[in-house]
C-alpha cells in the first residue's frame, strides 16, 4: 500500500519497486508486497534456478526501465478520465447527449444567425455535422464506460472517446477549404507514411487505394480505436501498480 503524503522520491521508488515486483511475480510467485508477509518473497534454493531468478530480475530493470515513462502517462490519462467520468456519471447518458447537443447546436446557431456573413452555409454545415459526429461517439464511449469491466471500457469506451476528439475536425476540414488544406493534407501524409512503414501484407492492397476527401473519415476512425487501446493499456497498467484508492 502507498504511503499517505508520500514524497515525490518515495513515490517513485514505490512506482520502481512495483513495477519490478509485477514483472517477476510472472514468473514467481509471492513478489509484489511479500517482503513483510510471514512467508516473503519468493527466492528458489537450488544454483540454477537462483541464476535463472536473478537474471529475470537483471532483465527487469530494463524492462521497468522501458514501462516507467509509460505508466507515468498512464497516470496522467487516468487522472483526466476521472475528472470526465465524474462529470459524465452525474449527467447521464441523456445528460451527456443533452450537453453536446446544446453546444454544438448552440454553436451553429449563433454561426446561423450571428455570422452568416462571415461563414457559408456550407461551412456551417460542416460544422453541424462535426458537432454530430461529437454527439455520437460521446455518447457510445459513455454506454460502454457504463456497461462496465475493463475488457470493454479499453476496447470500446477509450476508442469511441477517441473518435469523438479526431473526427469533428476532420468532417469539418471536408466542406471547408482552409481546413481542408490543413487536416485532409497532413492526414493524406500521415497515411502515406504508414503505408510506407506497415507490413506488406496490409498496405500494398490499402496502397493502392485511391484515397478520396471522404475517405479519411474512415481513416481517422480506424486509427481511433488502436489509439484508444494504447491509452487504455496504459490506464489498465496504472492501476495494476496503483489502484485507485492510492
Amino acid at each position: 500500500m502507498a504511503v499517505a503524503n508520500e514524497g515525490l522520491a518515495d513515490a517513485i521508488k514505490y512506482d520502481l519497486r512495483l513495477l519490478h515486483e509485477t514483472w517477476m511475480g510472472l514468473f514467481y510467485p509471492r513478489q509484489r508486497n511479500a517482503e513483510d508477509t510471514v512467508l516473503g518473497k519468493y527466492r528458489p534454493d537450488e544454483t540454477s534456478k537462483l541464476f535463472a531468478y536473478k537474471l529475470l530480475s537483471a532483465a527487469g530493470v530494463l524492462i521497468v526501465g522501458l514501462l516507467y515513462p509509460l505508466l507515468l502517462t498512464g497516470y496522467f490519462v487516468r487522472f483526466q478520465a476521472r475528472q470526465l467520468n465524474v462529470t459524465a456519471a452525474r449527467l447521464g447518458l441523456f445528460g451527456v447527449i443533452a450537453v453536446f447537443v446544446g453546444l454544438w447546436g448552440g454553436l451553429v446557431a449563433l454561426l446561423w444567425f450571428g455570422f452568416s456573413d462571415t461563414f457559408t452555409t456550407v461551412e456551417i454545415i460542416a460544422i453541424a455535422a462535426a458537432g454530430g459526429v461529437a454527439v455520437v461517439s460521446s455518447a457510445l464511449s459513455y454506454a460502454f464506460w457504463r456497461i462496465g469491466g475493463r475488457g470493454t471500457t479499453v476496447a470500446l469506451a477509450y476508442p469511441f472517446a477517441m473518435t469523438a476528439l479526431f473526427l469533428p475536425p476532420v468532417v469539418a476540414a471536408l466542406l471547408h477549404p482552409l481546413l481542408e488544406d490543413i487536416i485532409i493534407a497532413r492526414s493524406d501524409e500521415m497515411a502515406r507514411w504508414m503505408f510506407r512503414n506497415g507490413p506488406d501484407t496490409l498496405t500494398e492492397p490499402l496502397d493502392r487505394f485511391d484515397r478520396q476527401e471522404g475517405h479519411h473519415v474512415i481513416i481517422w476512425f480506424v486509427i481511433s480505436f488502436p489509439v484508444g487501446w494504447i491509452l487504455g493499456t496504459l490506464v489498465t497498467l496504472a492501476d495494476l501498480i496503483r489502484p485507485k484508492n492510492n
